[in-house]
């Protein structure tokens, strides 16, 4: 994986996300070894993060539809949790609407082979719901 990443990279001078973004590598072909060096490790998490991150967007883009007649509020997204405020009459309710939601995200653009587990918690506060 790591070179053929870097490979392509240098290729094309860009890598991209199982979604297709693309992530530019500015300094990928500098002769200055410690550009370069910094733009290949770039190369290698672009596509992981990135895809990480595209899976969390497209879950915060479905969730109000899914959420729509719950007490609750996605607050905050924090790397890739998602932070809710509801009644608590609705958390047990809440929980695994937001895990479904969450868990087939990236459908139906990219069929993942492996199964994105998602764990919930709930508390008054976000250390109490870890």
């Amino acid at each position: 994986y790591m070179e053929r990443t870097r490979w392509q990279a240098r290729e094309q001078g860009f890598v991209t996300t199982l979604f297709g973004r693309r992530c530019h590598l500015r300094g990928i072909a500098d002769r200055n070894s410690s550009v370069r060096n910094f733009a290949e490790r770039a190369a290698i998490n672009a596509p992981i993060q990135g895809t990480a991150a595209d899976v969390i967007r497209r879950a915060m883009i479905r969730m109000p539809a899914a959420i729509k007649g719950t007490d609750a509020k996605m607050l905050l997204q924090v790397h890739d949790e998602l932070l809710f405020e509801v009644a608590e009459t609705d958390a047990d309710r809440l929980i695994p609407i937001a895990k479904e939601v969450m868990e087939t995200a990236s459908s139906p653009a990219v069929t993942l082979n492996v199964h994105l587990a998602v764990e919930a918690g709930k508390g008054k506060n976000w250390a109490e719901a870890h």
